[in-house]
């Protein structure tokens, strides 16, 4: 590498990120060594956030029936994945969603529907129940509604919606090649909307899209240049029936470099590992707290992730601490650090109860 770690990670404190060519070498580089490369993004990580790690809880409160063509996407029109399809759930249901990610200790609430984007009624129905969530329950909420104008956007920060989800995905250039009823342009200019009014962003993007190297990098620079502050790095879940499907590239390996990239070039933002970390990152999913600080728990728009009490414990064995309520959370890590479950005691049941007997008579050994 033309930088050496230490300088990779002095520039990001000093918030001077790599040069394209230097972000290239850290995805791309036989020379990289992982876990140097993974400190060097783990010291602006702790710099601006300490040891917490912010859990984000997700509910997608209108699934299906889009008329846009994402390949990726298992809503879209031109999906064949067997989903099921819903309109808008009800209030009582999106403010029960609420309660209950408060209750499993998130920091935040995100709402998703479906669509293009949506009628100005329906921006103001959503603004009524952000109201009702802010007032009624002590959890920040993201929405994400799809393409919105200046309007809407306003609508929605009067009604005090902490922040707005909108990803841009993958690059300008790559974009064509995942989807064709909008724009790149249009998720810029939906992001700008919200942040002229001064809406908290919430912009990522999705990795193993058959996207290069220098798109990955492309859009980390984007959502720098639009100063995102929260940036949620999604692995592409192969669901079938996309168009989208799998293009072979995520290795735990390649998601960890993507990871410490997207981080080395927005060194303030909250990183958050998303969809497919379960999948993709597999056992070096903890490694992925040192360049990150937020992650979801319990699943994602249509597919199940992982349940609070292991997330938490994978957390706490990192040496990571939750970024929420004490009170709320003692219940939850009492009950991971009581779980004896994943202790599998089986095979020869004879050697235990020998083993068992010999320690009764005073030895220091089982064998």
């Amino acid at each position: 590498m033309s930088l050496s770690y230490e300088q990779l990670s002095e520039n990001a404190l000093a918030d001077c990120p790599p040069t394209h060519s230097d972000a290239l070498e850290i995805l791309d580089s036989k020379d990289v060594e992982l876990l140097p490369l993974v400190h060097a993004a783990y010291r602006p990580r702790y710099a601006h956030f300490g040891r917490k790690v912010k859990v984000h809880m997700l509910n997608n409160v209108q699934c299906g029936l889009c008329p846009e063509d994402c390949g990726y996407c298992g809503q879209s029109k031109v999906t064949e994945a067997p989903i099921k399809t819903y309109r808008l759930k009800s209030d009582k249901e999106i403010l029960e969603g609420a309660r209950a990610a408060h209750k499993n200790g998130a920091f935040r609430y995100c709402i998703v529907l479906s669509g293009r984007g949506p009628s100005m009624e329906r921006v103001r129905h959503m603004a009524g129940l952000v109201r009702r969530i802010k007032e009624e329950v002590p959890v920040q909420v993201c929405l994400s509604t799809g393409l919105i104008n200046l309007q809407m956007a306003q609508t929605l920060k009067e009604a005090g919606l902490d922040r707005l989800n909108h990803n841009l995905n993958t690059s300008e250039e790559h974009y064509p090649e995942i989807c064709t009823t909008h724009t790149y342009a249009e998720r810029v200019s939906t992001l700008e909307a919200a942040k002229e009014v001064g809406l908290s962003l919430c912009s990522g993007l999705i990795a193993g899209m058959g996207e290069g190297s220098e798109d990955l990098v492309d859009v980390a620079f984007a959502l720098r240049r639009l100063t995102v502050p929260s940036i949620p790095v999604n692995f592409l879940v192969p669901i079938e029936g996309n168009p989208v499907y799998h293009d072979g590239s995520l290795t735990p390996d390649r998601c960890l470099r993507i990871l410490c990239m997207v981080r080395l070039v927005n060194p303030t933002a909250e990183i958050r590992i998303a969809a497919g970390r379960e999948g993709h990152l597999r056992s070096l999913q903890a490694l992925a707290l040192y360049p990150a600080n937020s992650l979801f728990v319990q699943g994602y728009l249509l597919t199940r992730g992982s349940e609070v009490a292991e997330t938490y414990r994978m957390i706490r064995d990192a040496g990571f601490e939750v970024e929420s309520s004490a009170q709320i959370l003692s219940e939850l890590e009492s009950e991971s650090a009581s779980d004896v479950s994943t202790f599998r005691i089986g095979g020869d049941v004879e050697v235990l109860q020998a083993g068992m007997k010999v320690q009764k008579n005073g030895s220091d050994s089982i064998c």
